[in-house]
């Protein structure tokens, strides 16, 4: 059952917290020095503002024509890799819908988070959207509620905002079918943390793909990691001095599979002929320019910034109306790093 929507606390009611006029209270809060306010007016107006929690309007037109024209994007990947992504698919998708985007950065820190959602609530936003840089659980300040309100990337662990995530299991399954298709029956995943949502997805689909195809998963061919290429050189070195050693390897990330890269040249293996190679992420700075280059798993990011602000018009604040958890599937970007096996398996 949805939670009422807290009303919004006006002008007029601060005044009559306060016992002044509304004027008095336009005054103090404009911060004019002129009109003979006295400080102990001023301080009772502050406290009742603090009290009552009321928000000054920072958009006159807004005001005047009850209705914002902006969207509010609240996210951590300002500078990382995906950011263009989510930018770009944010603000295409708010034009269209005759807004304007108002970014904010966050640390993913309590603190930090709530600043900017009131800072987004002060200046009136018609939606916000939040967005993370790695799949996981969210818990946010209750009052990004108060408008309609989306999540990217994530998702709320108390289960109250709407989210959009990508298909984890869908991704994993389209990398290891690439590889099964291509002729591969011994195939190695080099995965995350294997708590994490994205780890646990992948892994499902890479599972699914070589139940579907008739071969039995080898928990020896799985070896949990972290994301970065150190960690993707160390898993592929053990597989490659495997006495079975596979013939492709999927990597969870395309950091891991930078890694898995110098591990399958230091043995003198050909990359695409005696071993192919899957990532994720499509992570451009490394898929298009390792040599030969990457074919690898697209995470949505531009798809799914653009359907989160799509969303936005169909949600009631304090309502989650879309289905919780809506997937988008994640698309296989073929280079140059898979081919057909060279030796018996």
């Amino acid at each position: 059952m949805n939670e009422p929507q807290r009303a919004k606390v006006t002008m007029l009611d601060v005044a009559k917290h306060a016992k002044v006029s509304r004027t008095t209270v336009s005054f103090v809060l404009s911060g004019n020095t002129d009109a003979g306010i006295s400080e102990e007016t001023r301080l009772r107006v502050q406290q009742a503002v603090s009290v009552l929690g009321y928000r000054p309007n920072a958009s006159a037109r807004a005001l005047a024509s009850k209705e914002s024209k902006l969207y509010g994007l609240i996210t951590e990947i300002v500078t990382g890799p995906y950011a263009m992504d989510i930018v770009r698919g944010a603000q295409e998708q708010a034009a269209q819908d005759g807004r304007m985007l108002l970014i904010a950065s966050t640390d993913g820190t309590d603190k930090s988070e709530r600043k900017a959602i009131d800072m987004m609530l002060e200046h009136q936003v018609a939606g916000l959207m939040y967005a993370t840089a790695w799949h996981r659980g969210v818990s946010l300040p209750d009052t990004i509620s108060e408008v309609p309100a989306v999540l990217v990337h994530c998702f709320d662990q108390n289960g109250k905002i709407p989210s959009i995530t990508p298909d984890e299991k869908s991704g994993g399954h389209v990398a290891a079918m690439r590889l099964i298709d291509a002729g591969h029956r011994r195939i190695g995943m080099i995965n995350l943390d294997p708590t994490i949502p994205a780890a646990i997805g992948r892994r499902e689909g890479y599972i699914l793909a070589l139940t579907q195809s008739g071969i039995a998963p080898d928990e020896r061919l799985i070896i949990n990691a972290g994301g970065e290429a150190d960690q993707g050189y160390r898993a592929a070195a053990a597989l490659l001095d495997d006495i079975d050693p596979p013939t492709a390897i999927f990597c969870a990330t395309d950091r891991m599979a930078m890694g898995a890269y110098d591990a399958i040249k230091e043995r003198g293996l050909v990359i695409g002929e005696d071993v192919s190679v899957i990532g994720f992420d499509n992570q451009e700075l490394i898929s298009n320019y390792l040599r030969p280059s990457l074919t690898t798993v697209a995470l949505p990011f531009r798809e799914m910034a653009a359907l989160g602000i799509r969303s936005l018009a169909q949600i009631a604040p304090g309502e989650n109306s879309l289905a919780y958890g809506t997937p988008v599937n994640c698309s296989l970007v073929e280079r140059s790093s898979v081919g057909a096996p060279h030796r018996p398996h």
